[in-house]
């Protein structure tokens, strides 16, 4: 593995847009039913957010700002398993792909 390669595999700032791009990608698929029209908005709220909170974190002004929003982007990966795994229990069919993320 090359450099650049190697720096792209631990830049959190790209692995977190890069989830929150294949949370997206997935969740349009996801059949919409009364269930998942609920699941669906929370999953890309949490992982979207998931990358944007790594960015603030990267741009903290302190120490205890670089904690406090470093807390929050586990925060919302946290949440984000969460409802990967709501959406596996929601539409069977889709839970290794929700798994996988």
């Amino acid at each position: 593995m090359d450099q650049t390669s190697n720096n792209k595999t631990w830049d959190l700032e790209e692995r977190t847009a890069k989830f929150g791009e294949d949370v997206i990608k997935f969740c349009k698929k996801i059949p919409v039913t009364p269930v998942t029209q609920r699941l669906i908005p929370q999953l890309i709220g949490a992982a979207t957010s998931t990358g944007a909170n790594y960015c603030e974190a990267d741009d903290s002004e302190s120490p205890q700002d670089f904690k406090h929003k470093i807390g929050l982007c586990k925060k919302e990966s946290r949440e984000s398993k969460h409802f990967l795994r709501m959406v596996a229990a929601a539409v069977p069919e889709m839970a290794d792909d929700a798994r996988s993320l």
